[in-house]
């Protein structure tokens, strides 16, 4: 596996290691303390008795009782820890076994079930459902490993409709999201990469003397060349995914945001992504802009300025649940200030895990309460109390969702967030991202397989409507694999 140049031959290693351990075995037996295997395995025999038999009403009523991804207990993490590839199959053979009768009752003539009764159906089960988002962190120019991660789940035709950014990864959130889907495998060439010369001008200026605005303005131009001057509306129109963007306040009592093409949708994508990636006292904060009514380049809250997104939103989980439904979050992390001190997977460890994550709680909630304290002395503008601030909100943060992609080493140094990287680095960064996301990929394919099936549906019923009852063509779609 270590060796692997591509993600069929880690497969191909991975299923090997499972078969000399005897993990195969332990896939195929359905019994674990990790799951209610019973249940599961009583869904899906009826589901599967009642497709046999075309019983319509029956398979409809068995889904509205309640189709959500955590059935059980089958999305534990516990459960794709012990082998390399792939979990239970039982897990695998209901999660196929939702989406065969999803598709079935997908179909145009369907007796005994109308248009808008399947379409009823079908938002509520999504609604119920939810669905994934992927997460980029705040990097520094460690964001070419979210590049390699990006360009995995590409590979795989498993990036989420959602994504998130903040700081460097806003510029990759908005790489995705302004490209038509064909378009994409442009990003990973070394070519479009290329950006060594202007991160070495932006270092240059760091010198005492210069100007933030030419480190700025160094900045914009890498933007410039990779992010075209859109509206997030426009982004979305274009390649179908809804990117949010972090952005923190400059002044003290102003609440961050998060853009996108619901909240902001004619606010525009470049100066987004300029703002979510300024460091206090490396970069000047920046305003942001729109388009009017007539479509003309104009301020929006010219009052108002913005700095790093992931000073106080990092994963914005809460807000994307809200907007979007999600609920299953997949996180790429390269933030140097938190990466050491992550718990990165929720293990059953017993009394020393228990005790030891316990410890970790109770020193955050000691080192926040005493940082209160210690603001009160200092003047509200002060640079002791805006880095008292700073430190309070990256601690109050959650950087871990669900499934977390993170470098080999957790001890990346915060200094080399603005260093320069050569070719042969940036594609060992990409290289990197790319490796540590091939032990995820089933999981992701496994966990996200019917929610990509319910979106999928309803687009072609909302097409069918626009028809005339006549269901879309679709192109063919990856399934989840046998892990046998």
């Amino acid at each position: 596996m270590a060796n692997a140049e591509t993600y069929d031959q880690w497969q191909e290693a991975a299923q090997a290691y499972d078969e000399r351990n005897g993990l195969q075995r332990w896939k195929q037996s359905e019994k674990s303390r990790h799951y209610d295997y019973a249940t599961i395995r009583r869904r899906l025999d009826t589901l599967k008795l009642m497709r046999d038999s075309s019983d319509n009403q029956g398979m409809l009523f068995t889904l509205n009782e309640g189709i959500h991804g955590n059935l059980g207990g089958m999305g534990s993490s516990s459960l794709y820890q012990k082998a390399k590839f792939g979990t239970k199959q039982l897990i695998v053979d209901y999660i196929e076994e939702v989406s065969s009768t999803l598709e079935h009752l997908a179909q145009p003539k369907l007796k005994g079930i109308g248009l808008h009764e399947k379409i009823d159906f079908f938002n509520r089960a999504h609604l119920c459902f939810g669905q994934s988002a992927l997460m980029f962190s705040g990097s520094g120019t460690f964001l070419f490993f979210h590049v390699g991660v990006l360009k995995a789940l590409w590979d795989q035709d498993l990036i989420p409709e959602v994504i998130s950014g903040s700081s460097g990864g806003a510029l990759i959130a908005a790489v995705a999201g302004s490209r038509k889907p064909e378009a994409l495998g442009e990003i990973f060439q070394p070519e479009f990469l290329e950006f060594e010369d202007d991160i070495k001008n932006i270092i240059r200026n760091l010198a005492p003397g210069k100007k933030r605005k030419l480190r700025k303005d160094d900045l914009m131009k890498i933007i410039e060349r990779i992010i075209p001057d859109i509206t997030f509306e426009e982004a979305y129109q274009t390649s179908g995914l809804k990117i949010n963007i972090s952005i923190a306040p400059f002044e003290r009592h102003q609440k961050s945001r998060l853009l996108n093409a619901i909240t902001s949708p004619n606010v525009m994508l470049r100066e987004a992504v300029l703002a979510s990636c300024c460091i206090p006292g490396v970069f000047p904060p920046v305003s942001l802009a729109a388009k009017n009514v007539k479509g003309q380049r104009v301020p929006y809250l010219p009052q108002r300025k913005w700095v790093d997104g992931s000073l106080s939103d990092d994963l914005p989980m809460k807000r994307l649940s809200r907007l979007y439904g999600v609920n299953h979050f997949i996180v790429s992390q390269t933030n140097p200030l938190t990466l050491p001190f992550l718990n990165t997977e929720k293990r059953n460890g017993g009394l020393a895990s228990t005790i030891g994550n316990t410890a970790i709680k109770t020193m955050k909630d000691w080192g926040l309460a005493a940082s209160h304290l210690m603001q009160k002395p200092f003047k509200e503008n002060s640079y002791a109390s805006r880095f008292i601030n700073g430190y309070i909100a990256l601690v109050s943060q959650s950087y871990t969702g669900d499934i977390n992609i993170l470098p080999s080493s957790r001890f990346l140094s915060p200094a080399q967030m603005l260093a320069s990287r050569s070719s042969a680095e940036v594609m060992a960064l990409l290289g990197e991202g790319e490796r540590a996301t091939w032990p995820a990929i089933e999981r992701i394919r496994i966990q996200t397989h019917i929610s990509r099936t319910l979106n999928r549906l309803i687009d072609e019923l909302d097409q069918s409507v626009k028809n005339g009852g006549r269901r879309a063509a679709h192109p063919k779609r990856k399934v989840v694999k046998d892990v046998a």
